[in-house]
C-alpha cells in the first residue's frame, strides 16, 4: 500500500507539472515588442543599443532608435550601451515602448598626456606576477596582489606603464571571474595609460561578454583599420565571429570565422585552425547547414586528435552534441564512449575546464541517447554510473538529473517500485541541492561585495595618482562648459573660419604666381647673361688669333683655330643648358687653358688636379662658370709677371655632397694689375666677371645656395689670386 501511495503521488506530479506548463504556454504566447529608444535630455533617438530579453532574443536599434523583438508579458527587457546607464524594464503588456535614457558616462576623465617615467619598478614585477599566478585560483589574493602592485613604493610614484599592466591584470581577473562589467573599465583604464593592441582586443571580448554586442563589433572593426600581427588578426576575426554568432546572425558569424581560418593556415597557427573549424561547424550546425557542420566537425576531429588529449576529449565532446541534436544517436553514443575511455585514462589529475568533461555527464548523456531511441534497458546502466559518479564527486546538478531520468524510464516502463524509490531519491536531491545552493548564493553575494570593496580601494589608489592632475582636469571641464554655453556661435566661427580659408588659399595661389613669374624672369635673365658670355668669350679669343696673325705665326694661327674650333663648338652645344656634368666643364676647361697656354708659353705653366674620389657624373655646374676666373688669373695676373708664373686648378672632395674648385694663380695679385689698366678699362668693368657673379646669384636663388664663391690672395704681399668655388650636389 505504502508503494502505491508513492506511486500515486509521483503520477499526479508529473501529471499536474504538465498540465500546468501547458495552461502557462497557452496564456503567455508571444508577441512583436516595438518601441525606441531616446535620451533623456535631448529627445534624440539613440542608434545601436543593444536590446535583449534576459535569456531570450537579442536586436539593435536602428537609425531612427526604433526596436522589434520578440517578448512576453513578464519578460524583462535590458537596454545595454557604453554610452549610458543600463535600463531594466519588465513587459506589461503588447504597447510600443519608449525607454528614456541618461547619458550617465559624459564626465568620463580625458586621456592624459604619458609620463615620461616609463620603466617598470621591480616590486611591481613580482607582485603582478603573483597576481597573474592566483587569477584562475583565488580572485580575492589576485585583486590584493593587483592592490599592493598599484600601491607606492619608497616615495616612487607608478609610471602609467605600470598603471596599464596593473589595470590590464585586473581586467583578466573580473573577466575570468564573471564581472565583465568592472572587467570594461579597467582596460579602459589600461588603454588610457598604453594604448596596447592585445589589451583593445580583451576590451571588445570584454563587451561581448557583457553582452553590449554593437560596441563590440565597433572596437574589432575599428581593430581591423589598424596594424595587426597574424595572430591578432586572427583574434580579431575570431571575435566579430564569436559576437555575430551570440547574436543570432550566422552569415555573419561563420564570414568571420573564415576570415580568421584563412589568417590562421596562412601563418599555420595550429591550434586556432582547430578551434575554428569546430565554431564554423557550431554555426552551421545552429543554422541548421548539418552537412556543412559535419564537414568541419571532421575537420576539427581530425585536428585535435594531432594535439593533446584534453584538446581531443573536449572536440569529441562538441562533435557528440551535434550528432545528437542531428538525431545521430548512433554516432554520438559511440564517440561518447570514446570520450569516457580518454577520460578514465587521463587520471584524476588531468584539470579540464568544460563542466561537460566528467564521466557522470557523458554517462547521462549517453542513457539520453538511448532513451531518445526508447532502448530503456540499455539507458538504465549509464544513468546508474552516473549517478555514482556524481554522487562521488558530489555533483548534485547532474545526479539529480540522472536521479529524475532514471525515475522516468522506471515509469515508462512500468515497474512503479523502482520508480517511486528512484522519485524519493531524486526529492532528496533536490533538497540537498537548494540548501547548496543557497550557500552558493551567499557566498557569490560575499565575493561580489569583497571585490566591489577591493575594486574601491584600486579606484581610490588610481584617484590619489590623479590628483596632481586635477588642474588639467578642471580646465577641461571648464572648457567643455564654455564649449556648451558657445554653441549658438559656432556656425559665426565656422563661417570666420571659412573666411580665413579662402583668404589664406588666395594668398597662396597669389604667391604661387608670383614665385611663378620670378622663375620666369630668372630664367629670361640667364638666358641673356648666357648669350652675353658667348660673344666676349669669342672676342676675347678672336684678339688671341688675331695677335698670332699679326706675328706672322700663320702655322700656329692655324692650330689655334683648330683647337678653338673645338672649344667654340662645345661651348655652343652648352650655351641653352643651366647646368652641365661636371667632367664636360672640366674638358672644356682644360681646352681653354691649353689654348691660353700655348699663346702665353713663356709667361706660365699649368696644372689641373682632379680627386679620385670625387664621382664626376654626380655633379652638375653651370656652364662657362670657371672660364671667367682662368681668364682674370692668365690675363690680369700671370701675363704681367716678369718670370715664369704658374696656374693651378684643383678639384677636391670635402664630403659625398659637396667639393671644393680652388684656382690658384701667383701672378701680380689684383692691386698691382689694376695698375696695368688703361683708363678705359677702369671706367669698364669686366664684362665676364660681372656676368658670373649674377649668374651665380640667380642660380643661387632658384636652387637653394648651389654655387659659394670666395677670391682672396695668395701671398701676404697682395700677390697671388686664389678663387675657391664651393659646388653642392
Amino acid at each position: 500500500m505504502k508503494n502505491l501511495l508513492y506511486l500515486f503521488l509521483a503520477l499526479v506530479f508529473f501529471c499536474s507539472a504538465e498540465s500546468v506548463a501547458q495552461g502557462k504556454r497557452q496564456e503567455n504566447k508571444p508577441f512583436l515588442l516595438k518601441g525606441e529608444v531616446v535620451d533623456g535630455e535631448t529627445n534624440m533617438p539613440i542608434s545601436k543599443v543593444n536590446v535583449e530579453i534576459l535569456g531570450g532574443q537579442y536586436t539593435t536599434t536602428n537609425l531612427s532608435g526604433n526596436f522589434s523583438i520578440s517578448a512576453k508579458i513578464g519578460d524583462e527587457l535590458v537596454i545595454k550601451s557604453d554610452d549610458f546607464i543600463t535600463v531594466y524594464y519588465t513587459v506589461k503588456s503588447d504597447e510600443f515602448i519608449t525607454v528614456r535614457v541618461e547619458n550617465a558616462k559624459a564626465d568620463a576623465a580625458p586621456v592624459i598626456a604619458k609620463s615620461t617615467q616609463d620603466k617598470v619598478q621591480p616590486g611591481f614585477n613580482v607582485y603582478l606576477d603573483s597576481a597573474k599566478f592566483f587569477l584562475k585560483k583565488d580572485a580575492q589574493k589576485s585583486i590584493e596582489f593587483v592592490t599592493k602592485a598599484l600601491e607606492p613604493r619608497r616615495g616612487k610614484v607608478i609610471s602609467q606603464n605600470e598603471n596599464s599592466l596593473a589595470f590590464e591584470t585586473l581586467g583578466d581577473v573580473n573577466l575570468f571571474w564573471g564581472q565583465p562589467d568592472l572587467a570594461i573599465d579597467n582596460y579602459k583604464q589600461s588603454l588610457q595609460n598604453n594604448n596596447n593592441t592585445d589589451v583593445a582586443i580583451k576590451l571588445a571580448r570584454a563587451f561581448a561578454q557583457n553582452k553590449t554586442y554593437q560596441e563590440s563589433i565597433s572596437a574589432f572593426q575599428k581593430l581591423l583599420k589598424g596594424k595587426l600581427s597574424a595572430y591578432q588578426k586572427v583574434e580579431v576575426y575570431e571575435g566579430l565571429g564569436d559576437t555575430y554568432k551570440a547574436i543570432g546572425d550566422g552569415v555573419k558569424s561563420v564570414f568571420n570565422y573564415q576570415k580568421a581560418l584563412d589568417v590562421a593556415k596562412e601563418n599555420k597557427i595550429t591550434p586556432k585552425i582547430t578551434n575554428l573549424n569546430s565554431k564554423i561547424g557550431e554555426t552551421y550546425a545552429q543554422s541548421g547547414a548539418l552537412s556543412e557542420a559535419e564537414e568541419y566537425f571532421d575537420n576539427s576531429l581530425k585536428l585535435a586528435k594531432k594535439e593533446n588529449k584534453q584538446r581531443a576529449v573536449s572536440e569529441k565532446n562538441k562533435v557528440a552534441d551535434f550528432y545528437n541534436q542531428n538525431r545521430e544517436y548512433e554516432k554520438e553514443i559511440q564517440l561518447r564512449e570514446e570520450t569516457l575511455e580518454e577520460l578514465n585514462s587521463m587520471g584524476k589529475g588531468a584539470t579540464l575546464e568544460d563542466e561537460a568533461l566528467t564521466p557522470q555527464r557523458q554517462n547521462y548523456k549517453i542513457a539520453n541517447a538511448f532513451v531518445a531511441q526508447e532502448k530503456y534497458k540499455q539507458a538504465i546502466p549509464y544513468l546508474q554510473k552516473s549517478i555514482a559518479e556524481a554522487d562521488k564527486k558530489e555533483d548534485l546538478v547532474v545526479q539529480k538529473d540522472a536521479v529524475r531520468k532514471l525515475s522516468e524510464i522506471y515509469r515508462d516502463i512500468g515497474e512503479f517500485d523502482k520508480a517511486t524509490e528512484s522519485y524519493q531519491h531524486y526529492v532528496e536531491v533536490v533538497d540537498e541541492l537548494y540548501v547548496k545552493k543557497e550557500q552558493e548564493i551567499s557566498q557569490a553575494a560575499r565575493f561580489s561585495k569583497e571585490i566591489t570593496q577591493k575594486q574601491t580601494r584600486i579606484a581610490s589608489l588610481e584617484n590619489d595618482r590623479k590628483l596632481n592632475e586635477s588642474r588639467y582636469k578642471l580646465a577641461f571641464e571648464n572648457q567643455e562648459l564654455i564649449q556648451k554655453n558657445d554653441r549658438i556661435q559656432k556656425w559665426i566661427i565656422g563661417s570666420l573660419i571659412l573666411i580665413v580659408l579662402l583668404l589664406f588659399f588666395a594668398a597662396y595661389t597669389q604667391y604661387k604666381n608670383i614665385k611663378q613669374q620670378k622663375y620666369a624672369n630668372n630664367i629670361l635673365a640667364l638666358k641673356s647673361l648666357r648669350s652675353q658670355m658667348n660673344p666676349h668669350f669669342i672676342f676675347n679669343a678672336l684678339n688671341s688669333v688675331n695677335s698670332f696673325i699679326a706675328g706672322n705665326d700663320e702655322r700656329a694661327a692655324n692650330k689655334y683655330l683648330t683647337d678653338f674650333s673645338l672649344l667654340m663648338r662645345s661651348v655652343l652645344e652648352n650655351s641653352e643648358e643651366d647646368f652641365i656634368p661636371l667632367e664636360k666643364e672640366i674638358e672644356l676647361l682644360e681646352l681653354y687653358v691649353k689654348l691660353e697656354h700655348f699663346r702665353f708659353k713663356d709667361k706660365f705653366d699649368y696644372k689641373i688636379l682632379v680627386d679620385e674620389n670625387i664621382k664626376l657624373n654626380e655633379f652638375v655646374i653651370p656652364p662657362m662658370l670657371l672660364q671667367p676666373y682662368v681668364e682674370n688669373a692668365v690675363w690680369h695676373g700671370l701675363r704681367y709677371k716678369e718670370v715664369k708664373g704658374l696656374l693651378e686648378i684643383n678639384f677636391q672632395q670635402i664630403d659625398s655632397e659637396t667639393i671644393k674648385i680652388s684656382i690658384t694663380d701667383d701672378g701680380i695679385g689684383r692691386s698691382k694689375s689694376k695698375q696695368f689698366k688703361t683708363e678705359n678699362q677702369k671706367k669698364q668693368k669686366s664684362k665676364g666677371m660681372g656676368n658670373t657673379q649674377k649668374r651665380i646669384a640667380i642660380l643661387n636663388e632658384m636652387y637653394k645656395d648651389k654655387v659659394d664663391v670666395k677670391v682672396g690672395n695668395v701671398f701676404e704681399n697682395e700677390e697671388g689670386t686664389r678663387v675657391q668655388l664651393i659646388l653642392k650636389k
